[in-house]
């Protein structure tokens, strides 16, 4: 009998140790391509999300896994183009609070992922593409994508 309790004391404590620890949301997955590095995309928003899945995989100790804070210490949007081969050929603040340290974060993070998979070239105007992405910062310094963003907490 008291083996019995013992063993349900034990579970009741596991689950409910369980219960308390979240486990944190894994980085979304690189998108594909085909064996040409061309994305497989079929519309612009697809390819946005894309790209942002390859900014998270390549900048993953710089990203925040799980819901961003309700009230987040920065917001930068940057806009980037790339042309038909997935090269980077421009970065730029559209947006800013004026926190230097995530500007500089955020612009680092698209170079980094650079090379891109290649856009179909339905989505090139004038030889590129032009996407702009906001970059959501918690108080550590951490970010997310908004385009793969998880909802945002409460206040």
């Amino acid at each position: 009998m008291n083996a019995r309790i013992n063993l349900g004391l034990y579970c009741a404590t596991a689950l409910l140790l369980g219960s308390c620890t979240s486990t944190p949301t894994a980085p979304p997955p690189i998108p594909a391509t085909t064996p040409n590095a061309t994305s497989t995309a079929t519309t612009l928003d697809d390819y946005k999300r894309g790209l942002a899945q390859r900014i998270v995989a390549v900048n993953s100790t710089e990203v925040y896994i799980g819901r961003p804070q309700a009230l987040l210490r920065a917001v930068i949007v940057v806009k980037y183009y790339i042309n038909a081969d997935g090269q980077l050929l421009r970065a730029e603040i559209l947006r800013t609070n004026r926190d230097r340290k995530a500007e500089t974060s955020a612009l680092t993070s698209v170079r980094k992922a650079a090379p891109f998979p290649k856009p179909d070239g339905k989505f090139l105007r004038r030889g590129e593409v032009e996407i702009a992405e906001s970059w959501l910062f918690n108080d550590d310094g951490r970010f997310q994508l908004r385009s793969i963003a998880e909802q945002q907490m409460d206040q």
